[in-house]
């Protein structure tokens, strides 16, 4: 916490005349402790005798020892996956053992507990405390307490969101003993959907504890209830508005100070209420770039008052215009991530500046300048940590729930308690009262939205996270604009209404694990998760290429993301994003959809500066339709830019270059000098070259910057010949007829086969143009209830010969997704720890299979090239094509020779329909015991190929 300036202190020292500043007495150590399964301690009095276990406060009971150990009974607080019945799935029978219990949905505590626990301490009053107003302060308690001084009740909160805050009244010196009961369960207030962030087990919510600051702080009986600063930049001033509490019973009055400037101030026997209006006239603005902090000390001095406060604000106004977002009047765009409140080595938020400014670097590294805290608030460390490094928040009130009128009483109540717990922090700009409400939440939501849009307007308000409704009271929406049809040049169209819109949850496509990270476990969260998947690896065959499919699914994924984030950023009307997310999803059977590891660390496979390059203040942008040519297309390539930097750019000197892989410059050229104004669509011109001349095929990359300044974007193109030679002879077989092929082979003969799709079945997944959405147990897609799901990229061998005239990198990129759209990869079971693929297909880890897309093999004295995907060769794509071509020369050159020898049975076994008698066919992992869709489908959109197919 930062020192008060001297003049602060001074100032305060002039409120004491009668009552003295008093440091705060600190509860953090050691307290006494019990667990209260049938919750009988009220009715038996367990505040008024002394508990005999022991505890450390902070902290939470499950992560010392105490709760149930986790069986096939434990009561998950979870509904996503909707059915929790893992145990009963066949895949999981032997996570199942009493003492050995591995939860495949979510990494797992330590110890499980619902209920009520007792926690209690012996304090001592200080004599100069005598006639004071005690306070108690629980900074964070889960969910529900009750505490009590002695025999003396002193109150009840059951907020999620805020500090729990205790008015004892006055204490008569000398010992007493503070007794605080804390109930976790969902009864705590009835209604709350146990998927929200702040209760759900996904994340390791429902602990039960206090952490952060635990103290007791004695007032002046006339005191400083609360101080909240409301700026004006226009004005250059700030009011602040003061309540003041009184446990005198006596109305009064006195003076209120801040800084030079002094009001009048007079109190009832409740309390009272003061404005007083604070010239500024030095003070710089806040936002993103110079996170600027205000603080100023606010005095009482009066009958029976003496009492001060520093507050800290930023000079900062948070506005639209139509569907403009605006900070001091100047259009901003966001670009933020989400949190879900996880902290698998504590199992409870952060409640230090560090460790939150230690994340907030690491997203701001990859060009991001929020958070979205989804259905839960963080504290208070958070926003500080924000306020201090520019960057925004969004919090929501702690729920994803059905709206109901009594839960919009519960919302009321939690939304004061966030405004007056952090309404002062310039990072706080926008509040949604809950993730993707449901019930009667287009009727409900829009009076409150109204009535604190009124009351506070230093921040905007929405009708829920992921709703776009338009009510009149609402300052800006999300939606879910995101996904293919925005993609390769496109956007998303028009947005509704006249508000800003933001996209909600964008990304979401999966990254196999990397199981290196388990050795980051090493605190509250356990990865049994981890280590079942790990076993699935180990039992398909694919566990010792386990960094490898990491890295290729993960250079697929940040493709993906790249297309997300610059369609957001080419879509007018749209004011930013929120991914979901930076870092891996550690629930609802494991969501890795992130750059970065649970622990907000490098996978290996993009940098921050890589990232930066298509998600940071200023990114060039092109309309590029076709990342797919001939050499006798045209190019022509519009470019744009958007720009959410600190102010306009003059003179801006945009230049654009071709370049091969090894970062050879094949062409280039420069745009006309131009003035780049806020916002985007900011036109930079047009790239035209004559791609003929270009070597092909071949991979090239699209470059386009400004000079002189580090920004810079890139995008991916293949090039291919307009025309083709003939493929080379050499007396290959071509076919489609495995008997055909058998014959061939027992001759000693070449074959290239291509197996129809009667020749396999479920086992054989069928490929997409796109990573799975969320994972294949919440996204459980596919026709008689076998799950389609699970393609999570391609781990190419790029060096082999096979693909030497097939320009490609180690992963899938988007010539590839021209052409394995639906093609069912084959299933390498029955020889798995033999055969490596040339081009393997990554199947999602709840179930692992290692998959064919190309491979080579000796079958008795022949020689099989095979591949799942189908190339006739008057094939119109100019990928397939190219592929044929590639792999027809490679059969027929003397490079064809395999490593790997089948027998005729080993090699029947490869396809369900001649696999030999008695052949045990790999299993199908079951998704579900119950049926029904499964969140998180999503619809995939027409025409989103990269390019002519």
């Amino acid at each position: 916490m930062k020192r008060p300036h001297l003049l602060f202190l001074f100032l305060a020292a002039l409120a004491c005349s009668a009552f003295g500043q008093i440091a705060p007495i600190n509860l953090a150590g050691e307290w006494r402790f019990a667990m209260d399964r049938d919750d009988v301690g009220v009715k038996d009095s367990w505040f008024s005798k002394p508990l005999t276990d022991k505890i450390k406060l902070p902290g939470i009971l499950q992560g010392q020892g105490y709760g149930d150990d986790i069986s096939v009974d434990t009561p998950w607080v979870a509904a996503l996956p909707r059915d929790m019945r893992w145990f009963d799935l066949p895949q999981y029978a032997p996570y199942t053992k009493p003492g050995h219990v591995k939860m495949p949905y979510l990494s797992q505590p330590p110890k499980h507990y619902l209920g009520v626990a007792w926690y209690q301490r012996d304090i001592e009053i200080p004599a100069d405390w005598a006639g004071r107003d005690v306070h108690l302060t629980l900074e964070r308690a889960h969910w529900g307490a009750t505490a009590w001084i002695d025999d003396r009740q002193i109150g009840t909160q059951n907020s999620l969101v805020a500090p729990h805050e205790f008015d004892a009244r006055t204490l008569a010196p000398g010992k007493h003993t503070i007794s605080i009961r804390v109930d976790n369960r969902m009864s705590v207030v009835p209604g709350y959907r146990p998927d929200g962030h702040g209760v759900s087990d996904a994340l390791g919510g429902p602990w039960n504890g206090i952490v952060g600051r635990i103290e007791l702080t004695a007032f002046s009986p006339v005191y400083i209830d609360d101080a909240q600063a409301f700026p004006s930049v226009e004005k250059k001033s700030a009011t602040i508005k003061v309540h003041l509490g009184n446990i005198s019973g006596k109305a009064g009055s006195g003076a209120v100070s801040v800084g030079s400037v002094s009001v009048p101030a007079n109190w009832t026997a409740q309390g009272g209420d003061v404005e007083i209006e604070v010239p500024l006239p030095n003070a710089r603005t806040w936002d993103e770039f110079h996170p600027v902090l205000q603080h100023l000390m606010v005095v009482l001095r009066g009958d029976g008052a003496g009492d001060s406060r520093e507050i800290s604000f930023g000079l900062r106004e948070i506005s639209h215009n139509g569907q403009q977002l605006l900070l001091n009047g100047k259009e901003i765009n966001l670009r933020f991530t989400h949190s879900g409140g996880d902290f698998p080595l504590t199992g409870y938020p952060a409640m230090d500046v560090a460790s939150w400014k230690k994340i907030i670097r690491t997203c701001k590294d990859y060009g991001l300048n929020g958070f979205r805290f989804h259905s839960w608030c963080p504290p208070e460390a958070a926003f500080q940590a924000a306020d201090e490094l520019g960057f925004y928040i969004q919090a929501e009130a702690g729920m994803w729930n059905n709206i109901t009128p009594a839960m919009v009483q519960v919302l009321d109540a939690e939304t004061a308690r966030m405004e007056r717990a952090y309404g002062n922090h310039p990072s706080y700009i926008m509040l949604s009262p809950s993730n993707e409400p449901a019930g009667n939440y287009k009727g409900l939501l829009p009076p409150w939205a109204a009535k604190w849009v009124e009351s506070d307007p230093r921040r905007l308000y929405c009708g829920g996270t992921g709703r776009s409704g338009q009510s009149p009271a609402y300052t800006y929406a999300t939606s879910f604009r995101r996904g293919p049809n925005g993609w390769f040049g496109r956007d998303y169209g028009t947005m509704p209404g006249n508000v800003p819109v933001v996209g909600h949850e964008v990304g979401q496509w999966c990254v196999y694990p990397d199981f290196d990270v388990m050795k980051k476990f090493t605190g509250y969260l356990q990865p049994g998760n981890y280590e079942i998947w790990r076993d699935f690896a180990a039992e398909h065959g694919v566990l010792i290429q386990n960094k490898q499919l990491a890295w290729a699914s993960g250079k697929f994924s940040l493709a993906c993301y790249k297309q997300e984030i610059e369609a957001n950023l080419r879509t007018p009307g749209m004011s930013g994003l929120v991914l979901l997310d930076l870092h891996d999803y550690l629930g609802q059977g494991g969501a890795l959809i992130g750059m970065l590891d649970t622990f907000w660390e490098s996978k290996g496979f993009v940098t921050g500066e890589e990232f930066r390059r298509f998600c940071a203040p200023v990114v060039p942008l092109a309309r590029m339709r076709n990342y797919i040519y001939r050499t006798t297309d045209p190019f022509v390539i519009p470019v744009e830019l958007a720009n959410y930097s600190e102010g306009p750019i003059a003179g801006a000197m945009p230049y654009w270059k071709i370049v091969d892989l090894s970062g050879k410059v094949m062409v280039e050229g420069r745009l006309a000098k131009r003035d780049l104004p806020i916002g985007k669509s900011i036109p930079l011109g047009q790239v035209t070259v004559d791609i003929s001349k270009l070597p092909a095929p071949n991979e090239y990359r699209l470059v386009v910057g400004l000079t002189g300044a580090r920004t810079e974007n890139d995008w991916n193109f293949w090039l291919y010949p307009a025309q083709l030679p003939p493929p080379a002879a050499g007396g290959v077989l071509i076919t489609t007829d495995w008997n055909a092929a058998q014959a061939k082979l027992a001759e000693g003969g070449k074959v290239f086969f291509t197996p129809p799709e009667a020749m396999l079945d479920a086992t054989c997944p069928p490929l997409a143009r796109r990573p799975i959405f969320w994972n294949r147990v919440m996204n459980n897609t596919g026709a008689g209830g076998l799950s389609a799901a699970g393609f999570l990229g391609l781990l190419v061998d790029a060096k082999s010969p096979a693909l030497a005239e097939f320009p490609t990198q180690g992963f899938c990129d988007w010539q590839w997704t021209d052409i394995i759209d639906n093609v069912r990869a084959i299933n390498l079971e029955s020889v798995s720890y033999q055969l490596t693929p040339v081009v393997q297909a990554i199947d999602d880890w709840n179930r692992g299979y290692k998959l064919g897309v190309v491979f080579e093999c000796n079958v008795g004295k022949g020689k099989l090239l095979v591949s799942a995907i189908s190339l006739p060769p008057d094939a119109q794509s100019s990928v397939a094509r190219q592929l044929r071509q590639s792999l027809m020369d490679y059969a027929a050159s003397d490079k064809f020779a395999p490593k790997i020898t089948l027998t005729s049975d080993q090699a029947n076994a490869l396809w369900p329909s001649t696999r030999p008698p008695g052949y045990k066919a790999p299993a199908m992992p079951a998704v579900s015991t119950v049926p029904g869709a499964n969140p998180g489908d999503v619809v995939e959109p027409a025409g989103d190929s990269p390019g002519p197919r």
